[in-house]
């Protein structure tokens, strides 16, 4: 294989006439480079340079060498810019997945911020389990995966992006309804509406009352919280709605904080090590550690009837 940069130093050869000329136009002593056109010689094989009292030409083996030589920089050359631009975020990609509730929610806003930062990185989302995700992640198929409740991995990078606490949904006419903050040991005896237990979250209702040493009783199940949300509306039973579900809405459903001891879940984002995060990975992440206190900032009173739930995820 011949080395690169003595194909270069050629080319420089080339251009100038002269060894001397060369070694100014490099920062090179005329030595070195007469020792780099010797060794790249005797790698070629051939004799590459003729010389003369007024300087050297290029034999016919030197002339067809730099041709392909000034190729081959020029490739590298751009291959070089091409790699500068991916790493200032001026050309790529940025896969990610999520979960619904924030491709509802976090993701539009966190997508819209990144492409009037980096209008020219193309986003792709999708929405996948967090098994899914983070399977297409190690796969290096995704950059990026939005996550709930995920344990710590050896080879991901976890960010805690922020805690989305659960609220009590009730009917309106529910004899709670009107109190402004309640507790699940006040609870139990209701008829609760829940996601099934193998779907997220279908376990935060349980073990919310099992740390209370109570029983539950689940007497409808669906996947979607917006099912949910229209059966609490139905007065048919009150429900667990995760914060990032909600939105303004529903007369019907009122939403009630459920104090300091509340059932929450960890929002998180997760890429591959920092040798393997894409710059555009993290410049993703920068955005959706901020966009987060925005979007509370700007939601209603939770003590506000009017609120309804978003798909679930």
């Amino acid at each position: 294989m011949l080395d690169v940069r003595r194909l270069m130093v050629l080319c420089e050869v080339a251009r100038r006439g002269s060894l001397s000329g060369a070694a100014e136009a490099l920062s090179y002593t005329a030595s070195a480079i007469s020792q780099q056109i010797a060794a790249l010689e005797r790698e070629a094989g051939v004799t590459l340079l003729e010389r003369r009292s007024r300087g050297v030409v290029l034999t016919e083996a030197g002339v067809l060498l730099v041709s392909h030589a000034e190729l081959v920089l020029a490739q590298l050359a751009a291959a070089e810019a091409a790699l500068r631009d991916l790493s200032e975020l001026r050309r790529g990609q940025l896969r990610m997945a999520s979960f619904a509730t924030a491709g509802a929610t976090i993701v539009p806003r966190a997508v819209d911020e990144f492409q009037l930062r980096h209008p020219d990185v193309d986003v792709r989302v999708e929405q996948a389990t967090t098994s899914q995700g983070i399977a297409r992640l190690r796969e290096g198929r995704l950059d990026l995966v939005l996550t709930v409740d995920l344990a710590p991995a050896p080879d991901v990078e976890i960010d805690e992006l922020f805690i989305d606490p659960f609220r009590l949904a009730l009917h309106r006419e529910h004899r709670l309804a009107r109190r402004a903050e309640l507790r699940l040991a006040d609870l139990g005896d209701e008829r609760w509406i829940n996601v099934p237990p193998d779907a997220w979250g279908g376990d935060v209702l349980g073990d919310a009352f099992a740390r209370l040493g109570r029983n539950v009783t689940v007497a409808y199940e669906s996947d979607d919280y917006t099912a949910i949300h229209e059966l609490v509306g139905a007065g048919l039973g009150v429900a667990l709605l995760p914060d990032l579900a909600l939105f303004p809405a529903n007369e019907d459903v009122v939403l009630r904080p459920l104090g300091p001891d509340a059932p929450s879940r960890r929002i998180q984002a997760v890429t591959r090590r920092d040798g393997l995060r894409s710059p555009a990975a993290a410049a993703m992440l920068d955005i959706l550690r901020s966009i987060e206190p925005r979007r509370r900032a700007t939601r209603p009173d939770p003590a506000q009837p009017e609120v309804t739930a978003a798909p679930r995820r």
